[in-house]
């Protein structure tokens, strides 16, 4: 338990950043704990898993794909025939390393949907450091297009100079300003494109804070705007609620040394609503938000039965 309890620490603390990160971080937490297990019957060694479950959950209350991942991987040992210790872990090794090969291909397959959208001489605005949205970016570069993205930094951990420092990395022209500049900015873009946290019922995403802001924006100066990312950060559990629950992180991020008396506020998310939201771009294709459940349940359909 003691080696999930580190990577926990380490998703809730941010050393470990971004949806996709915690989850994989998650996934190897649970492959690592089931190797070293000293449980000899399926009832104990479910409690464990229950126990490892929730002390990840616990980590970030916005990330729905760490969620899932592991809710899916855990079902897996719960409805096995399978009785012997060794043969579940082994089970759950090999479920864990293939979810992780099938995350790999999601990601791959939305870079290149996403890619088809850039031509050549357009400008591409984004925010924060999202791994779908710089490898779309790289495969239109690989693909030869030269076009130009404008990043934000994004308050106030500085994410988008991770994006920025990928990008020149890889010889894409760009271009980084303060997140207050973007009004200034969005004009000179052909759209603007994000990751997500996760995904509502209604169609809404969660993302980093200054999104929603973003996407009215870009609504305003007729920009589309895109969300790309796996469509297992959709969360179920927004069925009964309108809205995720939405992390307040500590205010030293903003500003450390802080005048005693002063209420620093610091929420890391913020939720688009659906009508700002041009597209979905996903390992399935382009789509409305306003499709996501019916896209969801054609091919994640165990999402969705889980809680009805």
């Amino acid at each position: 338990m003691e080696s999930v309890k580190v990577t926990a620490e380490k998703i809730r603390t941010l050393e470990i950043k971004g949806a996709r990160n915690a989850a994989i971080a998650a996934i190897k937490a649970l492959q690592e704990f089931a190797q070293q297990t000293k449980t000899t019957d399926k009832d104990s060694f479910l409690f464990e898993l229950e126990q490892v479950q929730q002390l990840l959950f616990n980590t970030r209350e916005t990330e729905p794909l760490l969620r899932n991942a592991l809710q899916c991987l855990i079902n897996q040992v719960q409805s096995s025939d399978i009785q012997k210790i060794s043969e579940l872990c082994t089970l759950l090794v090999m479920s864990a390393d293939n979810f992780l090969s099938e995350l790999d291909v999601s990601r791959t397959r939305a870079a290149e949907v996403g890619a088809e959208l850039i031509q050549n001489g357009m400008t591409v605005f984004t925010h924060c450091n999202s791994s779908s949205v710089s490898q779309m970016l790289l495969k239109a570069k690989q693909d030869g297009k030269n076009f130009k993205v404008i990043c934000t930094e994004t308050r106030p951990t500085f994410q988008g100079r991770i994006t920025a420092c990928e990008l020149i990395k890889n010889g894409v022209e760009t271009t980084f300003i303060v997140d207050s500049a973007i009004q200034a900015f969005i004009s000179k873009a052909d759209f603007v494109v994000v990751g997500a946290d996760a995904f509502t019922s209604e169609g809404d995403v969660v993302n980093k804070i200054g999104t929603c802001g973003l996407a009215v924006l870009a609504y305003e100066a007729h920009k589309p705007f895109y969300i790309v990312s796996e469509l297992l950060k959709f969360d179920p559990t927004t069925f009964y609620s309108t809205l995720e629950g939405v992390e307040q992180r500590s205010p030293a991020e903003v500003w450390f040394d802080a005048p005693k008396g002063l209420d620093v506020r610091n929420p890391a998310f913020d939720v688009t609503p659906s009508r700002y939201i041009h597209g979905l771009i996903c390992e399935k294709g382009v789509f409305s938000p306003k499709n996501l459940l019916k896209v969801v349940q054609q091919f994640y359909p165990w999402l969705i039965h889980k809680h009805f």
